[in-house]
């Protein structure tokens, strides 16, 4: 996510960084790359130049020119900047006080608006909440199909009408929510490959007849400065509650989550960081700023570590380190706990510095499954006592896992190795970190 503008904002601090003070000679450099850099990135002109603007105000007071580590205060004073363009802190969604709480999900055909509103179903859920889904996409091939599939995957109801048009699915499905006790109905509508007058219209009538509480805005985040463009054709006649931006994890440039606030006016509230239902993101300007210049988002990967490890067997785990009784059972365990998390090249990707590593250095997500075939090759005894693994069982396991015997050679050295590792940390008492080592959920 956002890897390219990462990159060469890097580049740029790099060259400050090395300055032995700030003037307003190389302030002006730095600015001037820095705004090649965003309209590179597809950001707006206008919004470009404003942060700018706003960045050489800062820049060139006093407490930066006279600090004693210039260079880091410019990082500073462009964090804060980055912050205050996507929009300060994270917005909430509304609800009312007397449910069912109405979200209108509207956007152009393609930017993944059904699917959208089948993972903010799955993200409330998992908030306590009992949603319904309104199909009443009506124009698409299959939309009401593709809606009432992905309603079963997570468990939540979809009403749907073939018979009937996009404004009357939306009212009954409302009403619908009402009597079956569902406190919030998030209705799908329909998009096209285009703005158009039709889309608009019919659009328009559903806000009329449901009267919703939240009205988002689903756009391509990899469409850069025509995303701004559509966002200000719906804005003008949905006046949309907030955005969301889908396909984060595919956007390496940034122009559309750097451009869209500035210039609708309307937050972004939520980001899809993936094609899986759970791949569903709250926005936190800090954190996407912290993304952008390479500080990583260590809140967010230890919100995701506490939604998917098992407090108790993290514990259980950080015992048998400390006793030097660690199994492949449990090593299979904790790998399942990390990819649970998503693509690791995501998890990664929320450590500081990373994106410094370069962008063909993808990570082998397949190695991962190799592991996983080559451990569940075994039985419980071999799980449980790697020692008794002879050639003939290495190669049985092997056959089985669809690997070499070389790939389970190697996984066993590592294993080994990782073995001793662990009983030399017990035996100086090396386990101070060990508290931390749980809360990541074990390795």
């Amino acid at each position: 996510m956002l890897e390219e503008l990462s990159q060469k904002l890097d580049v740029v601090f790099k060259r400050l960084r090395g300055e032995g003070r700030i003037t307003g000679a190389n302030v002006a450099d730095t600015l001037r790359e820095i705004r090649r850099v965003l309209l590179n990135a597809d950001v707006n002109y206008k919004v470009a130049k404003d942060f700018i603007d706003k960045v050489q105000q800062r820049a060139l007071g006093e407490q930066v020119l006279q600090s004693i580590t210039p260079g880091q205060l410019m990082v500073k004073i462009i964090h804060d900047e980055l912050v205050d363009l996507l929009g300060t802190k994270s917005a909430e969604l509304s609800f009312s006080p007397m449910p069912p709480s109405v979200i209108m999900v509207a956007g152009l055909q393609g930017s993944g608006k059904t699917t959208f509103a089948a993972k903010l179903a799955l993200f409330l859920t998992g908030q306590g909440r009992h949603p319904l889904l309104v199909a009443a996409d009506v124009h698409r091939p299959a939309a009401i199909d593709q809606l009432a599939l992905l309603g079963a995957q997570i468990r939540v109801p979809v009403f749907l009408d073939r018979a009937l048009g996009a404004v009357e699915i939306a009212r009954l499905g409302v009403e619908h929510a009402r009597k079956s006790a569902r406190d919030v109905a998030i209705v799908d509508t329909a998009g096209r490959l285009h703005v158009d007058e039709e889309m608009m219209e019919e659009a328009v009538a559903i806000r009329t007849a449901v009267d919703p509480h939240e009205i988002l805005f689903v756009v391509d985040a990899m469409t850069g400065q025509d995303a701004v463009n559509t966002a200000k054709a719906f804005n003008d006649r949905l006046n949309f509650d907030g955005a969301v931006l889908t396909k984060m994890d595919g956007d390496a440039r940034g122009g559309a989550a750097l451009s869209l606030r500035a210039t609708v006016g309307k937050p972004i509230k939520f980001m899809g960081v993936g094609e899986k239902l759970d791949a569903l993101e709250k926005f936190h300007p800090d954190r996407i700023a912290s993304r952008i210049l390479g500080m990583g988002d260590v809140v967010t990967l230890v919100e995701k570590v506490q939604q998917q490890v098992d407090e108790e067997k993290a514990r259980e785990i950080e015992t048998k380190i400390r006793k030097a009784q660690l199994t492949l059972e449990d090593f299979l365990d904790q790998l399942q706990q990390i990819r649970s998390m998503g693509p690791l090249s995501q998890v990664l990707g929320m450590l500081p510095g990373m994106h410094r590593v370069p962008q063909n250095a993808n990570v082998d997500e397949k190695a991962l499954g190799r592991i996983e075939a080559i451990i569940r090759s075994m039985t419980p005894d071999e799980r449980s006592r790697p020692q008794i693994l002879n050639g003939s069982r290495r190669k049985r396991i092997a056959m089985g896992s669809g690997t070499t015997v070389q790939d389970v050679n190697r996984l066993m050295k590592q294993f080994e190795q990782m073995q001793k590792m662990m009983k030399t940390l017990g035996k100086r008492g090396s386990f101070n970190g060990m508290k931390g080592l749980r809360t990541a959920g074990g390795f």
